[in-house]
C-alpha cells in the first residue's frame, strides 16, 4: 500500500482546508481515533456530578485528542479510512445521506444519555451510550468504505 502523506497541498486549498487536512492527518492515527470513541462516556460525567469542573479537564482532552498522535503514514487501519472517510464525507455530506442520518440517530443516543446523567438515571445514561458509541461504529463503517472507494480499494 502506499503511504500515505497529507503534507502533499492540493491545488486550490484554502488555509482551512489545509488546517482540516493537518487535523485530521492526526486524528486519523489509530491511538487517537479509538481512544477518543472510547472516551466518549466521559462526556456525560459533569452532567451526572454536577460538577462542571469536570468539564474543563474533558474539553481539554476533547480538543487535545485529535491532534496528540503523529500523522498516519498508512490508511491501512480500520479507524485511519474511518476517520478520512469523515473528512471526505465533511467536505461532501451530499455523497452519502446515509452518513447524515447516522450522525443524527447517533447525536439523539448522546442527548438520551445526557438526560439520563442530569436526571441521574444509570440505565437510561449507559443506554444512551451504548446507542451512540455504536452508532459511531457504523458511522465508521461507511466512512471507512467512503474511503476506500475514493482510494479504489475494495475489502
Amino acid at each position: 500500500m502506499p503511504r500515505f502523506d497529507s503534507r502533499i497541498p492540493e491545488a486550490g486549498e484554502s488555509a482551512g482546508d489545509r488546517f482540516r487536512r493537518w487535523v485530521f492527518a492526526r486524528h486519523a492515527h489509530p491511538v487517537s481515533a479509538w481512544s477518543r470513541w472510547a472516551t466518549t462516556p466521559l462526556l456525560v460525567l459533569p452532567l451526572w456530578s454536577r460538577r462542571w469542573r469536570h468539564a474543563v479537564p474533558i474539553a481539554a482532552w476533547m480538543a487535545v485528542n485529535p491532534v496528540m498522535t503523529p500523522p498516519v503514514r498508512s490508511d491501512r487501519s480500520f479507524a485511519t479510512r474511518a476517520i478520512l472517510g469523515e473528512e471526505q464525507w465533511l467536505a461532501d455530506p451530499a455523497q452519502d445521506a446515509l452518513s447524515g442520518a447516522l450522525n443524527v440517530v447517533g447525536s439523539a443516543g448522546l442527548a438520551v444519555a445526557a438526560l439520563g446523567a442530569w436526571t441521574k438515571r444509570p440505565v437510561p445514561t449507559a443506554a444512551g451510550l451504548a446507542w451512540s458509541m455504536t452508532v459511531t461504529m457504523l458511522s465508521w463503517r461507511r466512512y471507512a468504505e467512503l474511503h476506500d472507494r475514493r482510494a479504489g480499494q475494495h475489502g
